[in-house]
């Protein structure tokens, strides 16, 4: 089955009005792609995006959601919210967020749902800790934050959302898994989800994010079950990730 490639610009807690109208007048400047092209600033930002980007084929997402639709939530932001800036995805269970903030499988599963039921995507980040990965865990804990998410919203639901594999011992710190390790994942990742369901397991796309850079993106994008990259730092950089989405197609 062809699916659509997806490469995504995480911006974390980067950016100033300044800083984003450099960076989106160097991405307005890519040729077309057969990708899907999504950058996702933090929260201050998305109407400044939301606006730069609204003649272009580029798709807005967000960095975060509450589980809560509305009322008494001091600090946090709802699906209504965000859907008012034209956002289409919503990063859920990133490894920064289960790490510092606590975020368990069952958190990350009720966002899942709470952003499904309202009509946008998420884009669900699941992936083991280099102490988890040396102890043969991987897909064991890839398995279980899956699994709170089939339990709840249930296997067809993982038709509208996306998946992003990133193991947390290359998020940041220059190390990439290589292709034919990100490849080894992402199958048995779309074997686990065939358990359920065959069909659901073979359209879902399964980005692969940590330390993404130009110079690593072809060979990631070869292979067969790695649907596009969620690209954290290469992101803040127009010409790199350029050259990102230009590997994908």
């Amino acid at each position: 089955m062809i699916r659509q490639k997806i490469v995504a610009g995480n911006w974390k807690m980067n950016g100033s009005k300044e800083s984003i109208v450099s960076l989106i007048s160097g991405l307005l400047e890519m040729d077309s792609s057969s990708s899907e092209v999504v950058v996702a600033p933090s929260f201050p930002y998305l109407s400044q995006v939301d606006g730069l980007i609204s003649a272009s084929s580029i798709v807005l997402a967000a960095q975060n959601v509450s589980q809560e639709v509305k009322g008494a939530f001091t600090g946090e932001v709802s699906t209504s919210m965000l859907g008012d800036f034209g956002v289409k995805y919503v990063l859920l269970g990133h490894s920064e967020r289960r790490s510092l903030y606590g975020e368990t499988n069952e958190l990350v599963a009720s966002k899942v749902k709470t952003v499904l039921d309202s009509g946008l995507t998420p884009m669900l980040c699941i992936g083991e800790t280099l102490a988890e990965r040396e102890s043969g865990k991987t897909l064991e804990i890839c398995e279980q934050q899956l699994q709170a998410v089939i339990d709840l919203v249930g296997i067809a639901s993982f038709e509208q959302l996306v998946i992003a594999y990133e193991p947390v011992w290359a998020i940041g710190t220059g190390l990439s898994a290589s292709a034919e390790q990100a490849q080894e994942v992402h199958e048995s990742i779309r074997s686990f989800l065939a358990k359920s369901s065959e069909s659901v397991s073979q359209k879902v796309q399964i980005l692969y994010g940590g330390s993404v850079k130009a110079s690593t993106s072809s060979a990631l994008f070869q292979m067969p079950d790695v649907d596009g990259a969620l690209v954290g730092g290469a992101s803040l950089d127009a010409k790199e990730f350029i050259a990102i989405v230009k590997t994908a197609g």
